[in-house]
C-alpha cells in the first residue's frame, strides 16, 4: 500500500512539474486557486443559473445597474453568471477564449476576484510557457 502511494504521489509531482512549465514554484497558487474558486463559484451558482439564464434573455438590453440588480435576485446570491457555459462545456477547440468569456460573463464583483489574481495575465502566460488550453 505504501509503495503504491508513493508512486501515485511521485506520478501526480511529475505532472506538476511538466504543466508548471516555465513557472515558479511559488508561482503555483497564482493559477491552482483561481481555478478552485472558479469551480467553487460554479458548484454555488449551478441551482439558479437555468432561472438567471432565461432572466437575462428578458433584461439583457438593459443598463448595467438594471441588469446586475434583477440577475442578482435571480441567482438569490449576490453574484451570478450569464454564460451557458461552465468548465465542462467549455469545447474541444478555443478552449482559452472560452474560458475568458466564461469568466467574463460573471457579475461584476464576481469578476474582481480573477481581476485581483491577473487571472488573464497569468493565463496568457500560462499558454506561452507551453501549457495550452
Amino acid at each position: 500500500m505504501s509503495d503504491n502511494f508513493s508512486s501515485t504521489a511521485a506520478f501526480l509531482w511529475s505532472v506538476a512539474d511538466l504543466l508548471r512549465g516555465d513557472f515558479k514554484q511559488s508561482q503555483y497558487g497564482r493559477i491552482i486557486l483561481p481555478f478552485t474558486l472558479l469551480r467553487r463559484l460554479e458548484c454555488v451558482l449551478e441551482s439558479t443559473k437555468p432561472s438567471v439564464l432565461t432572466m437575462y434573455e428578458s433584461v439583457k438590453d438593459k443598463d448595467i445597474t438594471a441588469q446586475d440588480k434583477i440577475l442578482t435576485h435571480a441567482a438569490k446570491l449576490s453574484f451570478y453568471n450569464t454564460s451557458k457555459m461552465d468548465l465542462n462545456k467549455l469545447g474541444e477547440t478555443g478552449v482559452a477564449q472560452n474560458l475568458e468569456s466564461y469568466v467574463q460573463s460573471f457579475s461584476p464583483n464576481a469578476r474582481e476576484i480573477f481581476e485581483h489574481f491577473d487571472f488573464f495575465q497569468h493565463h496568457r502566460q500560462t499558454r506561452r510557457s507551453g501549457f495550452a488550453l
